[in-house]
């Protein structure tokens, strides 16, 4: 038996199937009120949670309606209960997206399921097959391989412990994820959560979506999104405008969607906001890609060109290895260079910034 589902992520349907016993968690009454508001757009009150501040996580998660399970709650429980909670997926994050079958104009742009077992043979064809690509430095960990027509990763949220792996068509119509024996709910949906965005770069590149590393803002109706290395303090410069700027709310926070809709730049919220659970079902037109970089003084100037594209194209979360999907990639981030204003902010983490950079960016609204 499998239960389906179909989000508008960026404007494109995406379905997602679940093989028994993978089900959909089921919503509490709070949560469903709230899912109910950020598919209407709205600022539910949740704050950009930079990586200094990690101790105001359950700021969000109480704002989200999120509760822990506890050993009390859990012993309470009949089995049949701990069974359904073992295989209940939390796909929280991509409510505000759901929409109906019945209200699509076209076909999803890709399809993952999510399997009841491991398939005989899989591991086989992981040893046989050409590894493209590392992600190592933390967790989760995965690795990518090439195997016929089909490109494989697979996922291990510690050192040495396969969580399960995901297999994609060549076309990227399709997505296939197979968990490991006894991998509970919280483990595979972090691994399904991430195949989803993966299965998303490929199907979306394909109909000019792109999908930034970037924390987004919106002040006065118009996106603006900042980006930079890791640890130069996005999260953070979001947070500055959201407390020194009145009329600005945060839209994502780690990983918005940019297309051309009739020749304009607009930019998506995303199911995709890292630690900040900043999951709108809202979009804006872009006013400006900022790149930041940590300076002891405030100073912000336009880039045009090559320095343009540069900036931009290292925020892109995409699968640099791939050819089919750069060369689809680099013409739309050459579009997006020409097309929407860039900028490099050099700042402290201060509410000067802030004005140096909103005089800039806004100076011609």
């Amino acid at each position: 038996m499998i239960e389906s589902r179909i989000y508008m992520i960026g404007g494109l349907p995406f379905e997602v199937s679940l093989e028994r016993p993978w089900t959909f968690k089921e919503l509490t009454d709070e949560q469903k009120v709230l899912v109910a508001r950020l598919k209407a757009g709205e600022d539910v009150g949740v704050i950009p949670i930079p990586a200094d501040k990690v101790s105001e996580l359950g700021v969000n998660e109480k704002a989200m309606g999120k509760e822990a399970m506890t050993r009390e709650i859990w012993e309470s429980l009949s089995e049949d209960e701990k069974s359904a909670f073992r295989h209940s997926l939390d796909f929280l994050q991509y409510a505000p997206f759901e929409v109906s079958g019945d209200s699509l104009s076209r076909a999803p742009i890709s399809h993952l399921t999510v399997h009841a077992s491991f398939p005989e043979g899989l591991d086989n064809e992981i040893k046989g097959a050409k590894r493209v690509v590392a992600v190592d430095e933390m967790p989760p960990i995965y690795y990518g391989y090439r195997s016929g027509e089909k490109t494989i990763y697979e996922f291990f949220p510690a050192e040495g412990v396969s969580a399960g792996v995901f297999v994609m068509s060549d076309d990227s119509a399709t997505g296939d994820y197979y968990p490991r024996e006894r991998m509970g709910a919280r483990i595979t949906g972090m691994q399904v959560n991430t195949s989803l965005m993966i299965l998303y770069t490929f199907a979306g590149s394909k109909e000019g979506a792109l999908l930034l590393h970037a924390s987004m803002p919106r002040h006065n109706g118009r996106a603006n999104l900042f980006f930079g290395v890791s640890g130069t303090g996005k999260s953070t410069h979001s947070r500055l405008w959201l407390e020194n700027v009145p009329g600005v709310d945060i839209m994502n926070d780690d990983n918005p969607i940019v297309r051309f809709e009739d020749g304009v730049a607009v930019a998506y919220g995303s199911p995709w906001s890292g630690k900040t659970l900043c999951y709108r079902n809202v979009k804006a037109p872009v006013r400006a890609m900022v790149r930041l970089e940590q300076r002891p003084e405030n100073h912000i100037e336009r880039l045009s060109g090559l320095q343009a594209y540069a900036s931009i194209i290292a925020a892109v979360s995409t699968i640099r290895w791939d050819s089919s999907v750069m060369s689809r990639i680099i013409p739309l981030v050459e579009r997006v260079a020409m097309e929407v204003p860039c900028w490099h902010l050099g700042c402290r983490a201060d509410r000067e910034a802030v004005e140096v950079c909103k005089a800039a960016i806004e100076g011609n609204d």
